[in-house]
């Protein structure tokens, strides 16, 4: 049995665009990369659950924005739309199939954006909302909303906002508009990156970027708020040289909590405790440079990482009972790898 991987790129040096790969689960192992769309700099990607639409983020021609794409018999896709303008581009992207939106959330300039698709790919804006504000790192000058996607129970979005330190919840309406419901302000000088959510739809974990912190919290459906119950580090006490969080993911069991560290080049692995805090269960070198996405096959046996500057992808098999991991490839070749999902 194969699964296909989707990786998302820069193409600042060999990249072309959005590349696939197949994970072969029987043998163990990655196959090689074929280009399946080229666009610039598509650093973030979504597909919706058919395998048939694509949307990504793109930059090029001194333009940033989102592109729709419609898959071709080859399993290649072509553009469909585009919504693009002078400036930068969203550094996220999510697809919500039930209500055909598409969302994004924009680092350069801080802000979150919906916009409306059909089954065509057409792309409308509906509404964008700018956030302000700073905090007290050098890199938190003004905000930087770097995660924008909804929660598990399709009720609301979340803001994870690096540059203000401060998680946001949003309610979205039939047209696409945005309504904010609660704000929570995270320690300054954590730079909330991204946010995943237990299956249990009770718990959230946000990573913090700039701290390498991993924030639990409860969640309440009812209200979409956050309440925080533990902090703690992604990296060991003696690393003191640079790290900087980049992706973090459960099991689909909810029992583990992995997440990348960029510059410590590992990932971190976590138990679930009962009250949702989490335990450290060991650190594993990723076998590149710069993690800066990794994700957990829909079998979850495997996790594949991929390296934005190495240009590697590495291949992990996964210990249901323990969460620990394997590594079973190393020497992979994908180009400046910053984003990784499965068709």
């Amino acid at each position: 049995m194969t699964q296909k991987v989707l990786l998302g790129t820069y193409t600042k040096r060999d990249s072309k665009g959005v590349y696939s790969i197949e994970l072969d689960q029987e043998k163990k192992q990655l196959g090689e990369i074929k280009l399946v769309a080229e666009v610039g700099n598509p650093t973030y990607i979504d597909i919706s659950n058919d395998g048939q639409s694509l949307y990504t983020v793109m930059k090029g021609n001194g333009q940033g924005g989102i592109v729709s794409f419609k898959k071709n018999d080859d399993d290649t896709f072509k553009e469909a739309s585009i919504n693009a303008s002078e400036g930068s581009s969203p550094c996220y992207v999510a697809y919500d199939e039930s209500r055909q939106f598409v969302y994004t959330a924009n680092y350069h300039d801080g802000e979150v954006a919906v916009y409306k698709t059909d089954e065509a790919g057409h792309l409308e804006l509906t509404d964008m909302i700018k956030h302000t504000g700073k905090s007290v790192h050098e890199n938190q000058q003004s905000a930087h909303a770097h995660y924008f996607d909804l929660t598990p129970d399709n009720k609301y979005l979340i803001a994870c906002d690096l540059g203000t330190d401060e998680v946001i919840t949003y309610q979205v309406n039939d047209e696409g508009k945005l309504s904010e419901v609660d704000v929570i302000s995270v320690a300054p000088g954590t730079g909330p990156r991204h946010i995943v959510f237990h299956p249990n739809g009770k718990l959230a974990y946000v990573f913090g970027e700039l701290s390498s912190d991993i924030l639990a919290y409860t969640y309440d459906e009812k209200s979409g708020t956050l309440s925080h119950i533990q902090t703690i580090s992604s990296i060991p006490d003696d690393h003191t040289d640079f790290n900087g969080g980049a992706a973090i993911r459960i099991s689909d069991d909810g029992r583990f909590v992995y997440a990348s560290n960029r510059g410590h080049d590992s990932i971190v692995v976590f138990a679930v405790q009962e009250d949702g805090t989490l335990e450290l269960v060991e650190y594993v070198p990723t076998e590149g440079e710069i993690p800066r996405d990794f994700n957990i096959d829909p079998t979850n046996q495997f996790v594949v990482v991929g390296h934005q500057d190495s240009d590697n992808l590495t291949l992990f098999e996964r210990n249901a009972k323990t969460g620990k991991l394997t590594l079973l490839q190393k020497d992979v070749y994908a180009p400046e790898v910053v984003c990784v999902t499965f068709a």
